[in-house]
């Protein structure tokens, strides 16, 4: 692994600019894979290029898709649902959850075996979730693995379910609906809470309708995708690093333009106004080639004092990748911040629950570990008397937050952080976003 040595942050050094953050991560999943199955040509602007979405791009072109590739965009030739051929090895699937769990939906309805593999941290992630309900509309599984690596059987029908999630989960939601575009009778899901939405949006632009009523969702099978030009915003995830480092390091003015704004995905936003953050919103209209359903906006965020406030269950599906910046913040606001509801934390790359808490009480923090969440001491400067190595975990997020942390930890001796590369998963421009703003 390799190990990045950050430079000491002080008052004195504002962070000032413009960040473009990359494509948004989950638009450009599904935009691969719903161009793979559509009816026609799909052009994508903005795509993400990192490890994750490279993953789904293999995937997609090993199964027999064909996407072509240009400086600012790509390209893909679908065929319909019966477009795929059967891989000549296994789908490597790298470390994304979000690949896996899709394309068990997507395939669930192959002639053909098919086997998914990925790496050590993806091995240990937890698949049953999806493959349960999955296995209810007809999917075959060979044996009964329910981590990676999985292999499914030979399919040709699916059936509609009624099917109640357990935990909000865009992604097993997500699954579902793919599964329930090939199955032969309807198939309605119904969430505990709402989660993003994205899926239920980029359908609509295929030409793909799914009835919301409340938390359940109606899908009617057999409906066909048609090619379309698919403009992807940049990712709210990946803008909320930039957030929190706009709103911590005084002095600071960081401006965001052309963010996804989904109402579902930026619960994280509206806690840090909650605790009294400035950050202003500039909703972009008339945006071309907009995604149905998918607002878009300028970001501008400046420092203020902030204040502790309470995070409830409700709350956590709209911020849960963001909820390791939302601990880092709750350090450097004023009372004691509780947030609760997250055990979905356990189950990510890492245990973000444990790992968050461990690295950043290791500069200084007071942060108390709960089952399913956190109980964070606030106003505690950060600061270290001697070198220390902080570490990633190779969780991409986890990393990324511990970059934002030394931003604002006093530091004699520097910070190092274990594990940097993991940062590529989601963000591979990262360092040179953060170089830029530094100027």
């Amino acid at each position: 692994m390799t190990a990045v040595s950050l430079a000491l942050m002080t008052a004195a050094s504002a962070l000032q600019g413009v960040v473009r953050v990359p494509g948004d991560k989950s638009l450009s999943h599904r935009a691969l894979m719903f161009g793979a199955v559509a009816h026609g040509q799909t052009v994508i602007m903005n795509l993400l290029d990192s490890d994750d979405i490279q993953s789904t791009m293999r995937a997609m072109q090993a199964l027999g898709v064909v996407i072509e590739t240009d400086v600012d965009r790509v390209i893909v030739q679908g065929a319909g649902w019966t477009s795929f051929h059967q891989p000549n090895m296994p789908l490597e699937m790298g470390n994304s959850g979000t690949t896996t769990r899709l394309l068990f939906g997507l395939l669930a309805c192959q002639p053909f075996p098919l086997i998914f593999t990925g790496d050590t941290s993806l091995s240990r992630r937890p698949m049953q979730r999806v493959l349960q309900p999955l296995q209810q509309m007809g999917l075959k599984q060979v044996g009964r693995a329910t981590t990676l690596p999985v292999t499914l059987a030979p399919n040709r029908e699916l059936k509609g379910i009624i099917y109640t999630l357990p935990v909000a989960s865009a992604q097993v939601k997500s699954a579902l609906i793919l599964a329930a575009l090939q199955a032969k009778t309807p198939t309605k899901i119904i969430e505990p809470l709402a989660s993003r939405d994205h899926t239920e949006n980029l359908l609509a632009h295929f030409g793909v309708s799914i009835i919301k009523t409340g938390v359940s969702l109606q899908i009617e099978p057999g409906q066909q995708l048609i090619g379309q030009r698919v403009n992807i915003p940049g990712d709210f995830s990946s803008a909320a690093f930039w957030l929190t480092a706009g709103i911590l390091v005084p002095g600071s003015v960081i401006t965001l333009p052309r963010v996804g704004v989904n109402p579902t995905r930026i619960g994280f936003a509206r806690a840090l106004i909650r605790m009294g953050a400035s950050i202003e919103f500039f909703v972009d209209e008339g945006e071309s080639d907009a995604i149905s359903g998918e607002l878009i906006a300028t970001l501008r965020a400046t420092p203020t004092p902030l204040r502790a406030i309470t995070v409830e269950a409700a709350e956590v599906p709209s911020m849960i990748d963001e909820l390791p910046l939302l601990v880092l913040v709750a350090t450097q606001a004023q009372g004691e911040t509780v947030i609760r509801g997250a055990a979905e934390l356990r189950h990510k790359e890492t245990d973000r629950i444990t790992d968050v808490a461990v690295q950043l009480n290791q500069l200084g923090a007071k942060i108390d570990i709960l089952p399913d969440g956190f109980r964070i001491h606030g106003g505690t400067p950060l600061s270290v008397a001697e070198a220390v190595c902080l570490d990633s975990r190779g969780d991409h997020r986890l990393g990324m937050m511990l970059m934002i942390a030394a931003l604002v930890t006093q530091a004699p001796q520097g910070i190092r952080l274990r594990g940097a590369e993991a940062i590529t998963v989601s963000y591979p421009n990262f360092m040179a976003d953060l170089a830029q703003l530094q100027r």
